[in-house]
Order: structure tokens, then sequence, then C-alpha cells
């Protein structure tokens, strides 16, 4: 007979038990831990849970603990469970009722049985073996179906051998172990179901968020390979720094949710860039809109050669007489003079165009004297100077193929993301998301934007993020306007950062000193971007 005080400390350990399911995100350990509880309230020495699997047509095993025998399988054990499904009807299609925790399903009853091996009606053959091959002695069951808020049985908690406390004896299941396991198993149903619920919340969250990704990818393939990567890095330096037991980033430590939230948070931090517009995304030359202008600036060649050529042959005509051919031949060496100065100035067009290298004040210089220098006649008729001020604008870019204006426009998309990411009513374990995403273009100088932050106003997972950012974009090889860099470029560079305000430097010793970026290297990047790295040549 229970005691008053016993009846009131196990009801204190359920009432604990249903806090802590409560607040368990991981369903392995949540499973496990429903299991422990319920051996513990009724002092069982052992038991099962299994869970009805897809289809509902058998019993799934998912935790296994005897404690006596040392036994224990699924859950955080790391030994998976073997033993086959417990199936629900028999090939007949009859109800499997001579198994007891099949039977318990089926009926949504619980079962207490005092001795298995004087029970009727249920076949405990499997148990028989089991504790011939073991030494144990299987007794007292105690089966009871976890049902979720709508009544349907969702699993069963199974409970064996009962010990008197204090002692190793095995009794059967009293009514109290009996209505405290009934009530435990009410509360785990209602956290499991709550649990797959928010997983099922959570997979359309992030599906909703692959989808806006995918949106951005079809837009620019460029971009798309860039969510994806960011996000991964993102956690692989976060979690070398949570790893980190000494020197600055010693302190820094996350939890399951901790993770989750940067994890939406980098595969949130471009989403901005679907209002940036295709053409600018993936301008691969300065002249490139919805095509590459340089086309129309060859075509102009074209004809100022065919005028040329003409005008030539006109002057021949006109200079028809004695010395003849003389005349002829300086015309013609005038003529092709000029084409090759027009051929050299198309190809230095050409090459200013690709945006790969520096344009010096006397590239610049060129440019404008080729574009107001010549002339040509337009499809109207009408004389034109050869480059209009929108082209030599472009063709004027020092580096790289965007113009300001352009550059504004890409550097518009995180200010668009933060618009985005803060208009959704984001849960309390998401809440850092619009700060974390928004903050991947600050400097730790305060010469970032969009607001200028420097480092101590920023979180330790924005500027982790920072970094991400910066490698996968020197390493990607999928950008219109240039080949990734290979390992050693890009960490020489990645270096300059840390030590001019750039990036967190505490954070990039963590990148470097934990192989980060090597590991990174091996997932994403081509072998031949992967070359020795020697930190001493960065000094």
């Amino acid at each position: 007979m229970d005691s008053i005080e016993d009846l009131l400390r196990r009801l204190e350990q359920l009432n604990d038990v249903g806090t802590s399911l409560s607040k368990e995100r991981d369903i392995s350990r949540l499973l496990e831990n429903i299991l422990v509880a319920a051996k513990t309230i009724t002092h069982a020495d052992g038991g099962t849970l299994y869970r009805v699997a897809e289809g509902g047509k058998a019993l799934r095993f998912e935790i296994l603990r005897t404690d006596s025998l040392g036994i224990a399988m699924g859950g955080t054990s790391g030994k998976p469970i073997n033993f086959p499904d417990l199936p629900l009807a028999t090939e007949t299609g009859a109800p499997n009722d001579s198994l007891v925790a099949a039977y318990s399903a089926i009926h949504s009853q619980t079962v207490n049985i005092a001795d298995a091996y004087t029970a009727e009606n249920f076949d405990f053959s499997g148990t028989r073996r089991f504790d011939e091959r073991t030494g144990y002695r299987s007794q007292s069951f105690l089966s009871v179906p976890m049902k979720d808020q709508d009544g349907d049985v969702i699993g069963v908690l199974q409970l064996i051998n009962a010990t008197r406390p204090g002692t190793q004896e095995v009794v059967a299941f009293s009514g109290a172990d009996q209505s405290l396991a009934e009530s435990l198993a009410s509360q785990a149903a209602i956290a499991i179901t709550n649990r797959k619920l928010m997983a099922q919340l959570e997979e359309l969250f992030e599906s909703f968020i692959n989808l806006i990704n995918l949106a951005i990818d079809e837009k620019s393939h460029y971009t798309g390979g860039h969510c994806q990567r960011v996000p991964a890095l993102t956690m692989m330096l976060a979690e070398a720094v949570n790893a980190t037991v000494t020197g600055p980033m010693a302190q820094f430590t996350m939890d399951d949710r901790d993770r989750y939230e940067l994890k939406i948070a980098g595969l949130l931090h471009d989403c901005g860039k679907i209002t940036t517009p295709v053409h600018v995304v993936d301008k691969g030359t300065k002249l490139q809109t919805l095509c590459d202008r340089i086309t129309l600036v060859d075509t102009r060649f074209e004809v100022l050669k065919r005028d040329l050529e003409i005008a030539t042959l006109r002057s021949q005509l006109a200079s028809r007489g004695p010395g003849d051919a003389a005349a002829d031949a300086q015309i013609w060496a005038d003529c092709r003079a000029k084409i090759a100065a027009l051929d050299a100035d198309r190809e230095f067009l050409r090459k200013a165009n690709l945006g790969a290298e520096f344009m010096s004040d006397a590239d610049i210089q060129r440019v404008r004297e080729i574009g107001t220098g010549n002339t040509w006649r337009n499809v109207s008729g009408v004389e034109s100077e050869f480059l209009n001020a929108d082209e030599i604008e472009n063709l004027s870019i020092r580096s790289g193929t965007l113009t300001s204006s352009e550059r504004n426009t890409i550097n518009y998309h995180i200010v668009a993301t933060i618009k985005m990411l803060e208009q959704l009513p984001w849960p309390k374990h998401l809440k850092n998301v619009p700060e974390y995403a928004g903050g991947h273009h600050e400097r730790m100088d305060g010469k970032g934007y969009p607001k200028g932050l420097t480092r101590d106003q920023m979180s330790v997972q924005a500027r982790l993020m920072g970094i991400a950012d910066i490698f996968e974009a020197l390493t990607a090889r999928d950008r219109p306007y240039k080949q990734g860099m290979k390992l050693s470029e890009a960490m020489a560079i990645m270096h300059r950062f840390k030590t001019n305000g750039h990036i967190d430097p505490d954070l990039f010793d963590v990148f470097v000193n934990e192989g980060v970026y090597l590991r990174y290297a091996d997932q994403f990047l081509d072998p031949w971007q992967i070359d020795p790295v020697n930190p001493a040549l960065w000094q």
C-alpha cells in the first residue's frame, strides 16, 4: 500500500516531468525522457516506448531500457533498435490481440498484468525466449496507450517489472502506478503531438524560405548557390566558435534554439534580393542590360569603317589623272591606318567592357575621347557622338561592372531584407532573425551599411555571418563577372579585412585556427581552388 508521502512525492515528480516535457524540442530526447520518467515514477526496472508507424498498421520500437541488464537502445544511447515492428493486425486482417502492446493500442485500453508467466489470452512466447537467453524474468507488465487531443492512439508506453521501493523484489504494478502512468502517458502524448506539430510548422516555414531562395535562384542562377552556401558556412563557423574554450570567444555558447534561429537568419540573409532587378544582379559586363550593348558599339565601328572605305573610294575616283598609282596607294594607306586605329579602339572598349582590370585615369580619358572624338550617322540619319553619356559612364567604371547607382541598387537588397523580416511576427525564439540577417554588410569600424553599426553594436551572430558572406563571395565559382578565387588569395584578403576593421578579428582567428575555411573548401570549392594557405605571408 502506497503511503500518502510517497504518492505526494510521485505526484510532484509527475508535475516536474510535465513541465520538462513541454520544454524539450528534440523528439528523440523527448521520447526517452517520457520512458525514463515513467520508469522512475512507477519504480519499473524496464520499459519500452512504441509509436504508431506511418499508416497506422504497426507499432515501432522507439526507446528500450532495462536497468538490471544494462540495456539501453534507441534515443540518445546511440544503439539502434533492430526489432521488427509489432503488427496491429494478423495476416487475415483480424486485430492482433495476442500481443499486449498491440492490444493496448488497438483497444485504447491500459493492460496491467501481475505475472506474464501465468497470464492468459496474451502471447508472451517472445518474452520467454528473451528471458531464457538473458536469465531475466519478465514478470509484471503495464501497457498504457498514449492518446492525443483527438483521442487517437499515437503510441504505447509499456513498463516491465515494478519493484518494491528499497528492494529488488518484483511486484505487480499498483493502482496508483497505473493512474500515474496513465496521467504521464496523456501528458506525453500531448507533448509528442505538439512537438510533431511544431516540427511540421518549422518544416512548412523552411519550405517557404526555400521557396523564396528558389525564386531568387530562378531569377538569377548567380545568387541561388549563395543563398545556400552562406548559411552552411555560417553554421560551420558558429559551431567552431561555440566549441572554443579559450580566448576572447570562450564565453559564446549556443543551444538548439540558438542554432535554429541562426540557421533561419542565414537562409533569409539575402531575401531582399528578390526585389533587385535581374539585369543588375546578373550584370557580367559594363554595358550589359537586357543584352550586352558592346555589340551595338561593334556595329558602330563597322559603320565607321564602311563609311571610311566609301569615302576612300570616292577620294580615289576624284583623284583620277597623272600619278594615279601613287595617289591611290597613299589614299588606301591612310584608310588602312584609320581602320587599324578604329580596330584598336574597338579592342580597347571590348576589354574595358569586361571589367576584369582596374581602369586608370588614362584609360577613362581614352574612353571619353573615343566616345566624343568620333561621330556616326545613326539609324535616323542623324550625326551623333559615337558613345552616348550612359555608355561612357558604364565603360568608365574603374573596377567591376556596376555604376555607383547600380551598386546602390544592389546594396539596397539588405535594406529590403530588413524591411521584409521586420514585418514578420517572429516568435520569441526567433526574434533576433532580422538583426542577424540584416547585419552581414556592417563593418567593425562602423563604415558598413545600411546602419553603419560598429562591432560593439552588433551581435556575435551578425558578425560571423558577415565573415561567411564575404568568404563565400570571394570563392564563389558562379558569379557573372569573375571566377572563384583560390584559398590562398581569399584568405589573404580576409586577413586584410581583419586588420582594417572590416571583419571581426576574434571570429576570423577561430575561422583560421579551427580550419573552418578548409572544411568549407572541401565541401563547396573546386579542387583547383584549394591551394596551400600560409598565414606567414599575410604579414
